[in-house]
């Protein structure tokens, strides 16, 4: 029997009494989906897990899709590498808040992210709670985003002259970024929506990704977005993750945004990610417990 522990922070649970490395029962995989709908973040620690595991452990979730601007591990078609050398001199990957991938059409529902190397000093990933942050919003402001389309892009990141293009290949960097001009692609979700399993309102992206919203002047969009940012990533919604060494952490990208935290300069740091996806969309209700 799963035993559930509340982080007591705005967001994130931990899970015990599993073995990941056995395949799991549907009832089981519907206990840990409620409560992931519930928390939006979950943590499993002390799991032995390979790149097979954790591939099967994410089809429980949804689907692969081809990864944008990542290449996989060498042997995987799926997982990729999250790492950084001990005297890599290449800026910290994703130190502001996003959610992944939002400049798709059919963004990703959920993140997996194996600690196969933990510094013993920082590296802390922090998350923020998307529908607290929605909930407790002022009138006022909410008003002003109620009806919008956001435009989401990857230009900012991962485009040739993005933060990860290539003046950024040429640094010393461990992971296997492809910048494209794909990254200049453009797409549109409502920046309000209902999470389509908890059924709770939550906000979709952030700036970074959003770069705009439809039929607002850009100055005018970029005050708001800074406002919305602001607003967003306040304290009162963070939940902090302390990482340990083979400790598997999933979460909503419906209804979290996340960034990761530096502090372990001098160590190495490595940990295995997939992207997960829901083929009928990343705002479809629940169709069934995978197979």
């Amino acid at each position: 029997m799963i035993e559930i522990i509340s982080s007591g922070q705005a967001c994130g649970a931990s899970i015990q009494g599993l073995d990941l490395r056995k395949d799991l029962d549907s009832e089981t995989i519907q206990q840990i989906k409620n409560a992931w709908w519930q928390y939006h973040v979950l943590a499993f620690p002390d799991q032995e897990l390979g790149t097979d595991d954790l591939e099967r452990i994410s089809k429980y979730f949804g689907v692969f899709a081809p990864e944008p601007f990542f290449e996989p591990m060498d042997h995987s078609e799926h997982v990729v590498a999250v790492c950084r050398k001990a005297n890599e001199k290449a800026p910290l990957f994703a130190p502001n808040w996003h959610t992944d991938w939002s400049f798709q059409a059919n963004p990703p529902i959920g993140t997996a992210l194996y600690g196969v190397v933990i510094p013993p000093t920082g590296g802390d990933t922090s998350f923020a709670n998307l529908q607290l942050s929605l909930a407790r919003m002022p009138t006022a402001l909410r008003a002003r985003l109620e009806g919008l389309r956001a435009i989401h892009s990857a230009r900012l990141a991962y485009a040739p002259d993005g933060t990860y293009g290539e003046k950024a290949e040429e640094a010393d960097r461990s992971m296997r970024i492809v910048p494209s001009d794909a990254a200049y692609n453009q797409k549109t979700h409502d920046l309000i929506a209902k999470h389509p399993d908890s059924g709770n309102e939550t906000i979709i992206g952030c700036a970074g990704y959003i770069i705009g919203f439809e039929g607002m002047d850009q100055e005018e969009a970029n005050t708001l977005l800074r406002e919305l940012y602001t607003w967003q990533s306040r304290e009162e919604f963070h939940y902090t993750h302390k990482w340990q060494e083979k400790m598997l952490v999933i979460w909503d990208n419906r209804s979290v945004m996340h960034r990761a935290n530096g502090g372990y300069d001098g160590y190495d740091r490595e940990l295995h990610r997939t992207t997960i996806y829901r083929p009928e969309g990343y705002l479809a209700p629940e169709s069934g417990v995978a197979a």
